[in-house]
């Protein structure tokens, strides 16, 4: 260790600082959150077409509740597979409000896609509208997070 010169040092530092952001590009949530979250979308997009408005509320506070309790362990993002683990100082803090930015943006999605289609005249627009989301979420949410953190640097 004696005899590293600076440049073996930077190239070291510069080697590990990489890898640390390897890691921490790869943090996220399971594909299987995102397949679960899709299917509750559709889920509520059909309750709220076919169920009076009440117990569909109630339904949407359910599925808020249970997605509350499954995500408030995968939300820190440091779990996304099982062969990795990586610390909060790694995976960052923030990943919690983009997951949850990004819900209230797809829920924003999913009014204005159920608007424009019920203007279109579009029978059950809403579960269209959710099917769209769910179809967005379920073969894109992971990517989707990637580069929202990206631009947030989160």
């Amino acid at each position: 260790m004696d005899n590293i010169t600076p440049e073996q040092a930077r190239t070291a530092l510069y080697a590990a600082d990489s890898a640390r952001r390897g890691v921490a590009g790869e943090v996220g949530l399971p594909r299987g959150y995102w397949w679960a979250l899709a299917a509750g979308w559709l889920l509520l997009g059909v309750l709220g077409n076919v169920l009076p408005p009440w117990p569909a509320g109630i339904a949407t506070l359910g599925f808020g509740a249970g997605h509350a309790v499954l995500a408030s362990r995968l939300l820190d993002g440091r779990r996304r597979t099982d062969r990795l683990q990586v610390s909060a100082a790694v995976a960052g803090r923030r990943i919690p409000l983009v997951v949850i930015g990004m819900l209230l943006g797809l829920i924003g999605l999913t009014v204005l896609a159920a608007l424009a289609l019920d203007a279109d005249g579009t029978d059950h627009a809403g579960i269209w509208a959710a099917v769209l989301v769910a179809a967005v979420v379920g073969f894109g949410g992971p990517e989707i997070l990637r580069v929202v953190r990206r631009w947030v640097r989160a």
